[in-house]
């Protein structure tokens, strides 16, 4: 049995030993919307990441019940009646930095890098283009980027009592700081 497992996963060290990952488990995404009437923003600081730099590979996981509201009433509401978390309790993006093969990311500098892939929310997944940065610092990476959702177009349903509070496009606003596998 010690052998088999040996044999599956010999491959997979080989593999990984000429991979250029990086990782995060405390990455950060926030949302931002803002209304005549009401300005909510919520902050989750446990965002797991991987980026592989080799192939521009990008893969983001995010637990819906991990975002925090400056009010706890509206992280109830956001959790039990938009999101439903019990229900859809990840978040997750798949995608790929386009122009990886352009940068040189052994050199300490700020890149300008273009991000495409699919963003699930809810079980619905849309495809996301987006423009960011990321700055090579001493051997990690801090990666940065905003673009906009739309939640009716993840089946988020706002009751008529609230709509007005809450925008039709959100902000999200993304920064990973990555280490070395």
């Amino acid at each position: 049995m010690r052998y088999l497992l040996l044999i599956m996963f010999l491959p997979g060290l080989f593999s990984t030993a000429d991979a250029q990952k990086y990782i995060t488990r405390d990455g950060y995404i926030s949302f931002f919307s803002s209304t005549p009437l009401e300005d909510i923003k919520a902050d989750n600081n446990q965002v797991a990441s991987v980026l592989d730099i080799s192939t521009g590979d990008i893969v983001f996981q995010v637990l819906i019940t991990s975002f925090r509201f400056e009010k706890a009433l509206m992280q109830q509401h956001f959790n039990d009646s938009y999101m439903e978390s019990d229900k859809f309790p990840r978040s997750t993006f798949t995608g790929k930095i386009t122009n990886i093969s352009s940068l040189d990311l052994k050199t300490n500098g700020t890149y300008d890098v273009t991000v495409e892939g699919e963003l699930t929310m809810r079980d619905v997944t849309k495809k996301v283009s987006t423009r960011g940065t990321i700055e090579v610092a001493s051997g990690s990476l801090t990666a940065e980027s905003k673009f906009n959702v739309s939640p009716e177009e993840y089946g988020v349903k706002i009751p008529a009592v609230v709509r007005n509070n809450i925008a039709k496009i959100i902000e999200v606003t993304v920064r990973m700081r990555y280490a070395p596998q």
